[in-house]
């Protein structure tokens, strides 16, 4: 028992400038994680981004920033990190595959998000549903009818044709429709 107290404070003493290291690393990679966070957005507010896209770009950089301190933390102890690096690796690739619906349907939701090729209120159409857009989330475009509320995956609304009406009625307006009468009066007043 004697020889092992010495022991520990030997190691004690010689990890304890890499573990104090470590941690400033940490906190510099968290400071930096935060400076990213406002100035994604601090940039967002300038250009006509989604305030959702924002808020996902500016937590994606913190999460990558942190992330990559951890690791470089990991590094200053002494652990050697080729081996986490390349776990993380296939674990990034195991996990994409994984949740590729998912994945996509976020993207999807982005990019819906950042085009705005309809918005809320107004009435759209997509593969057979039809409602009027109540919410765009990252994940689902929700659509509400008098009966119902529909989930649209958002993959479904960027890979299919949505038609847009220009008024709430679900209807297309009666200036856009082209004339298909062939009554007689049509015909006697076309000639």
């Amino acid at each position: 028992m004697e020889e092992a107290l010495p022991k520990l404070l030997e190691t004690v003493s010689l990890y304890l400038p890499r573990i104090a290291a470590s941690f400033i690393v940490v906190l510099v990679f968290w400071f930096l994680s935060v400076i990213t966070g406002n100035l994604v957005a601090r940039i967002g507010k300038r250009t006509r981004l989604a305030g959702d896209v924002i808020n996902l770009l500016a937590r994606a950089g913190k999460v990558a920033l942190i992330i990559f301190g951890i690791v470089t933390a990991l590094g200053t102890v002494g652990i050697n990190v080729s081996a986490l690096v390349a776990g993380l690796g296939l674990t990034g690739f195991a996990l994409g595959f994984a949740l590729k619906d998912a994945l996509s349907n976020m993207l999807a939701g982005v990019l819906i998000l950042s085009y705005r090729p309809f918005s809320h209120g107004q009435h759209i159409e997509v593969s057979g549903y039809q409602g009027t857009v109540t919410n765009i989330d990252f994940r689902y475009t929700t659509l509400q009818t008098e009966e119902k509320t529909i989930l649209l995956p958002n993959a479904n609304l960027f890979t299919n044709t949505v038609v847009v009406f220009r008024n709430n009625s679900g209807k297309i307006d009666n200036n856009t429709q082209p004339r298909t009468s062939t009554s007689s009066e049509s015909v006697h007043d076309a000639g």
